[in-house]
C-alpha cells in the first residue's frame, strides 16, 4: 500500500502524476514511480520521496496516459526493484497496487514453474504477469483484469496500464479508489485530496467493482460482469488545496488550528436553549437514544484514544454501560453483537481497514455501526451510512493532532445527547455547552502562552524511555501523548492509568527519568498527587501538564499551566502540551516532523 494516482488526457501526464504524488506524500511512503505511456510504456521508480525519484527522471517525459505510486513495504524489504509500478514480463502490462495478495506466494510459485522471471519480492507483481496471460485469451484489458482477480484471494486498489490499449482499467476490493472527471480526461486516486486541484466531479468505487477509462469515457462493472452507471459524486471544497503558509510543518500547523477546527466541529450542533446535543446525521431519536442498552466505540491508534474519552464521556452523562475497542482486534475476537446497541466508528481517514473489517463484521452480526469520519465519502463514512463527519479538514502531517481533538468533540456532543434523553439535567447540558463553546477560545489562550515546554523536551530528549501518566479521562489523554512522542521522536514511551504505575511501570524509573503526568484539577487530583510522589521518590523528573492556578503546580520539576475548563472537557487542553512536547522533542532530535519513518497516514491493510 500506500497511494496510487493515474491519468489519461490531452495534457503531458508525467507532470500531472508527479504532482499527485506530492499531494499523497502525508499519507507516509518509503518508495515511488511513476509509468508512462508513449508507444512504449516508461517506468521509473526510486527508493526514497517524491523529489528523490525526480533526480532519475528524464528531463522530459512524453505521454498523456500513466499511473504512479507511493509504497509502504509490506511484501519485500524497501529497494528500488520493489517499487511500484511492476510490469509483465513481455512489457504488454503494467501494474500499481495497494492492498495485500494472500495467495501470492501459491502465485508466484506458479509463474516460476512456467518460466516467468519475477523481479521483485513483492506481492503485488503476479498481478502484472497473470494479466498479461489472460490478455492472450481475447485480448480484452477489463475481461483480463476480472479473470485475473477471480484467482487471487486478499485486498486490492489496482490501476493496470496496457501497451497496444489507450485505456486503464481499475478495481477495488477492501483497498479505495476514487475516479475523478474532468473535462476530455480522467483521473484516478486512492485519495480524494489529489484530485481537488483537476475536478471536484468523482466516483467512488465500491468493493467488487471494476473501472475501464479512457480520456473520455468511464464504463463501470462488477467482478461479475455485470455493467452499471456512475453515481457522481461533487466533492466539498474544504478538501481543496491544503499549504504550509507560514508555518515550517504541517505538523505545528494543524496544533495550532485545532481551534477554528472545533469551532466548524461544533458550530450549528449545539442546542443552547435545551442543553443538548443535535446531531443530525445520526438519525437518532429520543426515544431509541433513552432505550440503548450500551454503547461500543472502535478505533485504531489516535482514534482508539478518543474513543477511551468517549467512553468515559458517555457513562458520565448518560449512565450507560460503554466501551472502547481497538478495532484491530475487534472481529477476530468473535464478539457478540446486540442488535439494539450503538456502535461507532471512529476514524479520521475512513479508510482504516481494521475498522472497515470491524465495521463489516457488526453489520454482519445485525447490529448498525455509526461512523465518526473526517474525511467525507470515505470508505468507512459510506458503509456507515450515517454518523457524525468531524470537520477537521486536511490533515497532512501523519500524526495526528486537530482530528483527535474533534473526535473529542464529536464525541462530548453525542454524550451530551444521549445523556439529556436519559439522565443529565437542562441545567447541565447547559453548563456543559457554555464551557465547549469557550474551548477553541482557551485553545488560543494557551497556544499565546505555552509555558515552559523547552524545559520539558530538555528532559525527554535524551531519555531512554518516558512514561505518560494519568486517571480518570486523563489515562487516554496519556495514552495520545505518548502515542505522539513516540511516533516522531522514536523515543520508546509508556502511557498508563497512574494507579497502575507502581504495579509494574515503576520498575523502569531511575534518577532522571521523565515522567509526563495529565492533572487537570477534577476528583482524582488527590490520587495522581500520589503517584507523583511516587515517582520522585525513585528519582523521577516530572513533567506536569495542570491548570492555570491550581496549587499542584509544586509538584512539578516542569510545570505546564492550561486554561481551566469543565473537567470532562479537559482533554481538549491537556492533550495540546503533549503535542508540542512531541513536536519540539523530533526537531530537537533532528526527526522528519511530518513524514516520521515507517508510518502511514491512511493504513488500507489489516
Amino acid at each position: 500500500m500506500c497511494g496510487i494516482f493515474g491519468y489519461l488526457g490531452p495534457r503531458q501526464a508525467s507532470t500531472i502524476l508527479l504532482d499527485g504524488l506530492r499531494r499523497l506524500e502525508y499519507r507516509g511512503y518509503d518508495s515511488t514511480g511513476i509509468a508512462v505511456k508513449n508507444g512504449a510504456i516508461g517506468i521509473h521508480k526510486k527508493v526514497g520521496k517524491v523529489a528523490d525519484l525526480m533526480t532519475v527522471l528524464p528531463s522530459e517525459i512524453s505521454g498523456n496516459v500513466g499511473i504512479a505510486h507511493t509504497r509502504w513495504a509490506t511484501h519485500g524489504g524497501v529497494t528500488d526493484a520493489n517499487a511500484h509500478p511492476h510490469e509483465s514480463a513481455n512489457g504488454k502490462v503494467v501494474i500499481v497496487h495497494n492492498g495485500i495478495i494472500e495467495n501470492a506466494r501459491m502465485l508466484r510459485t506458479s509463474l516460476s514453474v512456467q518460466g516467468v522471471e519475477l523481479q521483485s519480492e513483492t506481492d503485488s507483481e503476479v498481478l502484472a504477469h497473470i494479466i498479461e496471460r489472460e490478455l492472450s485469451v481475447d485480448n480484452h484489458p477489463e475481461n483480463a483484469v476480472r479473470r485475473t482477480l477471480h484467482q487471487i484471494r486478499g485486498t486490492w486498489g489496482i490501476c493496470v496500464l496496457f501497451l497496444e490499449h489507450d485505456s486503464i482499467v481499475c478495481a477495488r476490493n477492501g483497498s479505495p479508489l476514487i475516479i475523478g472527471q474532468g473535462e476530455n480526461e480522467m483521473f484516478v486516486s486512492s485519495d480524494p485530496h489529489a484530485l481537488t486541484p483537476h475536478t471536484q466531479r468523482v466516483v467512488f468505487l465500491e468493493d467488487g467493482e471494476i473501472a475501464t477509462l479512457t480520456a473520455h469515457s468511464m464504463s463501470l462493472s462488477t467482478l461479475k460482469g455485470k455493467n452499471f452507471a456512475a453515481n457522481i459524486t461533487v466533492l466539498e471544497q474544504e478538501w481543496g488545496d491544503s499549504e504550509l503558509g507560514d508555518y515550517p510543518h504541517f505538523m505545528i500547523k494543524e496544533i495550532y488550528e485545532q481551534a477554528d477546527a472545533l469551532r466548524h466541529c461544533i458550530s450549528g450542533r449545539l442546542d443552547r436553549v435545551d442543553g443538548n446535543g443535535r446531531l443530525g446525521g445520526l438519525k437518532l431519536e429520543p426515544r431509541k437514544l433513552s432505550s440503548v442498552p450500551h454503547v461500543r466505540l472502535l478505533g485504531c491508534g489516535t482514534a482508539y484514544n478518543a474513543a477511551e474519552i468517549g467512553q468515559i464521556l458517555i457513562e458520565g452523562l448518560a449512565r450507560i454501560p460503554a466501551v472502547a475497542h481497538i478495532a484491530s482486534e475487534f472481529r477476530h475476537n468473535d464478539p457478540v453483537i446486540n442488535p439494539n446497541a450503538l456502535h461507532f466508528a471512529i476514524t479520521q481517514s475512513g479508510e482504516t481497514a481494521d475498522t472497515l473489517s470491524a465495521v463489516k463484521e457488526i453489520q454482519l452480526k445485525g447490529g448498525s455501526v455509526y461512523g465518526v469520519v473526517n474525511v467525507v465519502g470515505s470508505s468507512i463514512a459510506r458503509e456507515c451510512g450515517k454518523g457524525v463527519y468531524i470537520h477537521s479538514g486536511p490533515e497532512q502531517a501523519v500524526a495526528s493532532t486537530k482530528a483527535f481533538s474533534n473526535m473529542v468533540a464529536a464525541l462530548t456532543m453525542f454524550a451530551l445527547q444521549i445523556g439529556r434523553s436519559r439522565s443529565i439535567s437542562r441545567e447541565k447540558g447547559k453548563e456543559i455547552i457554555k464551557e465547549l463553546q469557550q474551548v477553541p477560545h482557551l485553545i488560543e489562550e494557551y497556544l499565546e502562552h505555552q509555558g515552559p515546554i523547552s524545559e520539558a523536551v530538555e528532559l525527554i530528549k535524551e531519555a531512554k524511555s518516558v512514561l505518560f501518566l494519568g486517571r480518570g479521562i486523563s489515562a487516554p489523554v496519556a495514552k495520545e501523548g505518548a502515542l505522539k512522542l513516540m511516533e516522531i521522536a522514536y523515543i520508546p514511551c509508556l502511557a498508563y492509568p497512574a494507579g497502575e504505575m507502581k504495579h509494574g511501570p515503576i520498575a523502569l524509573l531511575e534518577e532522571g527519568s521523565p515522567v509526563v503526568f495529565i492533572a487537570p484539577n477534577d476528583h482524582v487530583k488527590t490520587k495522581t498527587i500520589s503517584a507523583i510522589h511516587e515517582c520522585r521518590a525513585r528519582g523521577a523528573k516530572i513533567i506536569l501538564i495542570h491548570e492555570q492556578g491550581d496549587d499542584i503546580a509544586v509538584e512539578g520539576d516542569v510545570s505546564i499551566p492550561v486554561p481551566r475548563v469543565h473537567s470532562l472537557l479537559s482533554p481538549l487542553l491537556t492533550v495540546i502540551p503533549t503535542q508540542l512536547i512531541a513536536y519540539h522533542t523530533a526537531l530537537a532530535l533532528d526527526c522528519n516532523v511530518d513524514r516520521p519513518r515507517n508510518l502511514a497516514k491512511s493504513v488500507t491493510v489489516e
